[in-house]
């Protein structure tokens, strides 16, 4: 059956990208799935900007599958490159993993105390945890596998007899040298390289190198492992090729035909797989989009050497972080979708890359912005509920919550991130005061258990015991302050009476609300029911007073946790004997 474009909604990336991609794949393998891909390098913690290069395809490919059409999600693991530098601040190892620079990352040993085989499983496995928790589905292709077992030796042998090809067109692209030098055999700059960690591509040179000549294909070295070799003669009749190790001086003769203990550099390894895979849609971040960087060699070495078309996708815009406490710079100074799902769940962390065009950037929140994101998420909920939310955000909470293949989990009773937060904050935890707690959130309809309010209630607890630093936590005082209370004025004294007079009235979140707002009110002549039109600006600053003095006396600090929460927390007998009563 031919695959028909159709586009659900006219304001919606995602779906714009299915278009695309559906008319794409008809015109290049009609009656075929649509092949779309992705490529992680498990060189290390696999960071949240990483995970950018997987949900921009999981999008496209998830809505591909709505509309009923088969898709392949396919996720390269580079675990055959090259062991480039020990990563700082990785528990369980320590400079003696410097050994082991050059070697693939599957020859790598784990971290010490891992349960992993080796350095490539180690990290692809919190990986893989995360992209099931998030609902991703994706066929796996480990490199290793792929070059050690055979699959591309016909792709390695088109590419060393089309070497002076290659490098034709790579030297478009060099660094140029002043005329009478030699011409630079480096790398793209370290910062690419740098950039490409972790998201594809693998930190190696083009190939050029050595006094025989141009070769797109490096030997991992017989003897101790490691890429620090050099071609030194290659025969494709026989396919019989030399080389000799830079690091132990083992010199080796094998027939490539035979051989499978080496792998096609970057810059044409990358081009290979999309000839070989048929990929049609591979987003790339902006460290490959730039003049001879990977993405745009590519496209011309796909085209003239292998024979095939570089797949259709967005340059795809960096991820920030708002706030990363404990989190450490010598990792990267970025956390990994494993942590985010630790503080957030799966639906709200979809909805940060589905909301967003590929091309533009934000922020990933750590800090107290994650209250104020959840706000928002919640509203939008409330607004897909009651039919008044607008096109292009219903696709956005649709691709969040749920998938082609059925709903995510979710929390039975939404309560606030921030309200959960601060109750966790309060009790340190404690399951039966939370509970006590959050009953009495909403007293004509309280939850029965805790399990109501999980997943969030955890995620809420996982980020006040993680990414808050101790001093901003809030700890209750045991004792009331005598002397602050004896040194109030009567207005002061007045203030605290009103509030304790209603406080078994209004034990309620909706209803201390009320009540604390409207103590300054009723105390200035107004309606405790006054709204802010009906009052004089000077009421916002009593309220504000009456607030810190509230606060000054429950945990001897000026700010906290909203005063209502906080006050349900405490409790009605230990806020009475803390304000004076």
């Amino acid at each position: 059956m031919p695959i028909v474009a159709q586009s659900t909604d006219t304001t919606d990336w995602v779906s714009r990208y299915a278009d695309e991609v559906i008319a794409e794949s008809e015109r290049r393998a009609p009656g075929k799935p649509v092949v779309v891909a992705s490529g992680l390098s498990p060189s290390g913690p696999i960071h949240l900007g990483n995970l950018r290069e997987v949900m921009t395809p999981h999008l496209v490919a998830d809505e591909i599958r709505r509309r009923g059409h088969q898709v392949r999600h396919l996720i390269s693991w580079d675990d055959y490159d090259r062991y480039r530098k020990v990563p700082a601040g990785v528990p369980g190892v320590d400079e003696t993993w410097a050994q082991h620079i050059g070697k693939p990352l599957t020859s790598v040993p784990a971290p010490a105390g891992s349960a992993y085989a080796n350095w490539a499983e180690h990290f692809k496995a919190a990986m893989t945890e995360a992209l099931d928790e998030l609902g991703v589905e994706y066929d796996g292709i480990s490199q290793t596998e792929q070059y050690t077992s055979g699959v591309y030796r016909e792709q390695v042998l088109h590419a060393m007899k089309h070497r002076g090809d290659i490098d034709a067109i790579l030297d478009q692209y060099r660094t140029k040298k002043a005329p009478g030098k030699k011409q630079s055999q480096k790398p793209v700059d370290e910062a690419e390289l740098e950039a490409a960690e972790g998201s594809g591509a693998a930190s190696e040179d083009d190939g050029s190198g050595g006094g025989s000549g141009y070769f797109p294909y490096k030997p991992y070295c017989g003897a101790c492992e490691k890429d620090l070799t050099t071609v030194t003669s290659y025969d494709d009749a026989s396919t019989e090729l030399s080389y000799v190790c830079a690091d132990c001086g083992h010199t080796e003769t094998v027939h490539l035909n035979e051989f499978n203990r080496g792998k096609l550099v970057w810059k044409v390894d990358w081009p290979m797989r999309w000839a070989y895979e048929g990929v049609i849609f591979e987003p790339s971040g902006v460290d490959h989009s730039s003049p001879g960087s990977s993405f745009v060699v590519g496209g011309q070495i796909v085209r003239e050497i292998f024979d095939g078309v570089q797949p259709i996708g967005p340059m795809y815009a960096f991820v920030g972080i708002s706030g990363m406490a404990k989190m450490s710079s010598s990792k990267g100074g970025v956390p990994t979708p494993a942590d985010a799902l630790k503080i957030m769940e799966a639906p709200l962390l979809r909805w940060l890359y589905a909301r967003r065009k590929p091309n533009q950037s934000f922020k990933i929140a750590f800090d107290q912005e994650i209250q104020r994101l959840y706000d928002e998420w919640d509203k939008l909920d409330a607004k897909v509920a009651d039919g008044s939310v607008l096109p292009a955000d219903a696709a956005a909470h649709s691709r969040a919550v749920r998938t082609a293949a059925g709903e995510l989990p979710k929390t039975p009773r939404p309560l606030p991130y921030r309200t959960l937060a601060s109750v966790a904050d309060v009790t340190a935890g404690a399951e039966d005061q939370t509970l006590r707690i959050l009953r009495d959130l909403d007293p004509s309809d309280p939850i029965s258990s805790l399990d109501e309010a999980r997943p969030r209630l955890d995620r809420a607890v996982n980020w006040i015991t993680t990414q808050v630093p101790a001093d901003a936590r809030t700890i209750v005082r045991a004792e009331p302050d005598a002397e602050l209370l004896s040194s109030l004025d009567d207005e002061g004294r007045e203030s605290l009476r009103l509030l304790l007079e209603g406080l078994d009235s209004h034990w309620s979140l909706d209803g201390l609300t009320h009540l604390v707002y409207g103590v300054p009110k009723v105390q200035a002549g107004f309606s405790a029911d006054a709204t802010a039109k009906e009052l004089p600006p000077e009421i916002k600053v009593a309220q504000r007073s009456f607030f810190a003095l509230l606060y000054r006396l429950l945990v001897t600090r000026e700010t906290g946790p909203r005063l209502p929460t906080l006050l349900l927390a405490v409790g009605a007998e230990r806020v009475r004997k803390l304000l004076g009563a």
